[in-house]
This record gives C-alpha cells, sequence and structure tokens, in this order.
C-alpha cells in the first residue's frame, strides 16, 4: 500500500521550518506523521486512539 502523505495546515513557519506530513497506514495499522523536509527519515506511527490523544493535548497546551 502506498501512503498518501497531507501537510498539516498549521505547517509553516519563517522558512516553513515547521513542517508536520500525515499518512494513514495500511489498515489497521495506524497513522504515520513525518517531517515533511525529510520524508527519507522515517515516520512515527500512532494508533488511532494516540493521535486522538496527541491532537486533544495540543489543541489544549498553551502556545510558547
Amino acid at each position: 500500500m502506498i501512503v498518501q502523505w497531507r501537510k498539516s495546515s498549521c505547517s509553516g513557519g519563517a522558512d516553513d521550518e515547521h513542517c508536520v506530513e500525515l499518512g494513514r497506514l495500511a489498515p489497521g495499522a495506524g497513522i504515520g506523521v513525518r517531517d515533511s523536509k525529510d520524508p527519507d527519515g522515517g515516520h512515527l506511527t500512532l494508533t488511532s486512539t494516540q493521535f486522538a490523544d496527541l491532537l486533544t493535548r495540543i489543541k489544549h497546551t498553551p502556545s510558547a
């Protein structure tokens, strides 16, 4: 299965230094998260529950 990576709409910053891509992995394998500037550098694999928890934490964490 070929993963279709999508760049986060929240990615960006000066010189685009904060670039995150997400991709749904094979059925039941979870969600991949990777640095779009280094697509061959591997990815973090999260279950759907872990990904939902991550989003909740991000939304409730004050930005620096």
